[in-house]
C-alpha cells in the first residue's frame, strides 16, 4: 500500500513503497536553489540529497544563439548523411508509450562538429556548477545531441545510465545543455529525486520490461521544466525518463556526459570515451591510455 506525507518546508511530498523511499513534487517543482548565486556547497548539498540539480540562466541568450545555430547545422548534417540518426529506442516499454512514427534524432560528441560546442562545455559557469559536484577535476567522457521534433518526438522509459559506462566510483553525471526551451508537453526529463541512493539496480537500462521499474512509473515522476540556457545536472543512478514531445515546438538539447579526475571507465566498456580534461587534472591517465584508439 502506498503512503503519502507532505513535507512542506521545500515543497517535496515524501512517499513510501515498502521498504523504499522515492521523491515526489509538485507537476511543475519550485527548485529552491536555481539561481547563480547560490554556492557550490548548497549545490552539493542539493545533489548528494536528490540526485540531480537544476541550474538556471547558465548560458546567455546570445551563446544559446550561437550553440543553437551549431545546433542546427550539426542536424542539417546528420541529415544528409545517409546515416541511421534516428535513436529510439525499442523494446516492450517502448512499444507500450511510443507511437510507432515518433523519432529523436541524435549523435554523439557535439565537439568533433563545432568548437562552439567545444567552447560551451568549458564555459565558466557551466564548469562552476560542474565542480561543486565533482570537485576541481573534471573529466568529458562523451556528448550526445538530442533532438525530439514537434508532435513526433520520441519518449524515453524510465532508466538509470550506468549500465552504459560505469566507473569505479561511480562519480559519473550527465549536464543536459537545453538549446531550447524544455515543457512538459515537449518531453522534459523526469526524474525520481533520491533514487540514485538505490545505487546500481540490475536491469535498469530501459530496453527490458525489469520488475524493479514497475515501482517508479514515468508518469508519476518529478517533471523538472526549463528554459533556453539551464542546465540539468542528474547523476548516472537517477532513475530518470521523459514523455513524448506532444508539442509544437523542437525539443533541442545536448547531454554532456562527464566524471571525476579520480574516477575512471570500468574495463571492457565499449562505449565513445573521449577522456578530455574539462578543469584540473586526470589522475588515471597512463601512457598507454594516451595510446588507444
Amino acid at each position: 500500500m502506498i503512503r503519502r506525507k507532505y513535507h512542506c518546508e521545500k515543497g517535496w511530498g515524501k512517499i513510501k513503497c515498502t521498504d523504499k523511499y522515492q521523491y515526489l513534487s509538485p507537476k511543475h517543482p519550485t527548485n529552491p536553489l536555481k539561481t547563480m548565486s547560490t554556492s557550490p556547497t548548497e549545490i552539493a548539498a542539493f545533489f548528494e540529497k536528490n540526485g540531480y540539480y537544476h541550474a538556471k540562466g547558465v548560458f546567455s541568450p546570445k551563446e544559446v544563439a550561437e550553440l543553437e545555430k551549431d545546433f542546427d547545422r550539426i542536424v542539417l548534417q546528420l541529415s544528409g548523411s545517409g546515416e541511421q540518426i534516428n535513436a529510439k529506442w525499442g523494446g516492450a516499454v517502448m512499444d507500450k508509450i511510443a507511437a510507432k512514427d515518433s523519432v529523436v534524432v541524435h549523435t554523439h560528441n557535439v565537439q568533433i562538429y563545432s568548437a562552439a560546442w567545444l567552447r560551451a562545455f568549458m564555459q565558466a559557469r557551466f564548469l562552476e556548477n560542474a565542480q561543486a559536484i565533482l570537485g576541481p577535476d573534471v573529466i568529458l567522457h562523451h556528448s550526445k545531441l538530442f533532438q525530439k521534433p514537434a508532435e513526433k518526438g520520441a519518449p524515453f522509459p524510465m532508466h538509470q545510465d550506468w549500465s552504459y559506462f560505469p566507473t569505479i566510483k561511480d562519480t559519473m553525471m550527465a549536464g543536459i545543455i537545453h538549446v531550447s526551451n524544455a515543457t512538459d508537453e515537449m518531453g522534459c526529463l523526469r526524474v525520481y529525486p533520491g533514487s540514485h541512493k538505490l545505487g546500481r539496480v540490475a536491469e535498469t537500462n530501459g530496453q527490458t520490461n525489469a520488475e524493479v521499474l514497475k515501482e517508479y512509473p514515468l508518469e508519476k515522476a518529478t517533471v523538472v521544466e526549463a528554459e533556453a540556457g539551464d542546465v540539468l545536472f542528474f547523476h548516472y543512478c537517477t532513475l530518470h525518463g521523459s514523455m513524448p514531445n506532444r508539442s509544437q515546438q523542437t525539443r533541442k538539447t545536448v547531454l554532456v556526459q562527464m566524471h571525476s579526475g579520480s574516477d575512471r571507465i570500468e574495463n571492457g566498456n565499449a562505449h565513445p570515451n573521449e577522456r578530455l580534461v574539462l578543469s584540473g587534472w586526470n589522475y588515471e591517465a597512463k601512457r598507454s591510455l594516451g595510446n588507444e584508439q
